[in-house]
């Protein structure tokens, strides 16, 4: 189904490009802040993959060293179509000789010994370098280096991006099933889980976007510190408040629902959602509403623009790239 065009916080697009019209245009470097003990039944391997699938090189890293598939750690899920470098801890019970590795797209960059298995979410921060292509854009430099200025002093909304809805929104559709009592499959049900969330987030995202609250703080609202998961009530809004919130030390963040939710906050429409919610006794959370850029940087040159900067786990290079222009990827 097709999905909102969530209301942007900063202007229309500035231009229309194309994005990962060559794999090496989109560019994702996995930032971790493990400190390594040097021993231990894991192995961590630092791998750079072009056009490879996470979960697939997981398996095959399995399939390698003769391990399950579950006992494989990664931090986070890459994009398939760039190239990512990013950890994996491999159990080490068979001794495996990663030089032997041979998988295509596939390089094995650095290798190192710990206690313990990699996490999910367990990174702090991923690197982006990402190429935007099409006529004309160098001639918008002036324009696109203020609108970034702009996102480097106020970021952007912290919406979900639309791979987390799947092609065509088709994991919206399996929400919708899911919440109507369609039994599923365990993946494809926290598939639906997942789209569910993440669509009421970025509906109630929108409104504060469309209020221009999105990047300040009114009373009542949650506050989620920068760069940590702490969160804490504000229930007045005073001078230290709003001090924190325009320095970005914190953020208002917005509701990730679940069991115990508001039945009241949720937005309309979506209220069988909630209740499959609240039957699965799903935990609920918090999102913050915005999202700080770090080391936002441009260069424009023979029609195409080149961006890189930093984001937080969780984050999703598309709230960037929307708020600078209206893009389009070869292989959809």
């Amino acid at each position: 189904m097709p999905l909102p065009d969530w209301p942007r916080a900063h202007g229309a697009p500035l231009f229309v490009a194309q994005i990962r019209q060559q794999v090496v245009d989109f560019q994702v470097t996995e930032e971790l802040t493990i400190e390594f003990s040097g021993d231990g039944e894991h192995d961590y391997l630092w791998i750079e993959k072009t056009g490879t699938n996470t979960e697939w090189l997981a398996r095959q890293l399995a399939g390698f060293a003769g391990v399950p598939a579950k006992d494989i750690g990664y931090a986070g899920l890459k994009d398939r179509h760039a190239v990512t470098r990013q950890w994996f801890s491999v159990p080490r019970w068979h001794a495996p000789d990663w030089d032997a590795l041979v998988l295509e797209g596939v390089s094995v960059l650095d290798v190192r010994r710990h206690q313990r298995k990699l996490r999910r979410g367990a990174h702090r921060a991923n690197h982006f370098r990402i190429v935007l292509r099409g006529e004309g854009l160098d001639a918008n430099t002036k324009d696109v280096e203020q609108r970034i200025q702009r996102i480097r002093e106020f970021g952007v909304p912290n919406y979900f991006g639309e791979q987390r809805f799947g092609r065509g929104g088709g994991n919206v559709g399996l929400a919708d099933s899911w919440a109507a009592g369609k039994r599923l499959p365990r993946h494809k049900r926290s598939i639906a889980i997942s789209a569910a969330r993440s669509f009421l987030f970025n509906a109630a995202l929108a409104e504060r976007v469309r209020g221009n609250t999105w990047d300040t703080m009114v009373p009542g609202d949650v506050a989620n510190l920068d760069g940590s998961g702490s969160v804490f009530a504000v229930d007045t809004v005073d001078d230290e408040i709003t001090r924190r919130c325009a320095t970005m030390d914190i953020h208002p963040a917005g509701v990730l629902w679940g069991d115990g939710s508001s039945r009241t906050a949720v937005p309309a429409g979506h209220e069988q959602w909630l209740a499959a919610l609240e039957k699965a006794r799903v935990e609920p959370g918090t999102r913050s509403l915005r999202l700080k850029v770090s080391d936002l940087e441009m260069a424009a040159a023979h029609d195409q623009v080149t961006l890189s900067f930093s984001l937080p786990s969780g984050a999703f290079a598309t709230a960037v790239l929307r708020e600078i222009a209206a893009t389009s990827a070869s292989y959809d």
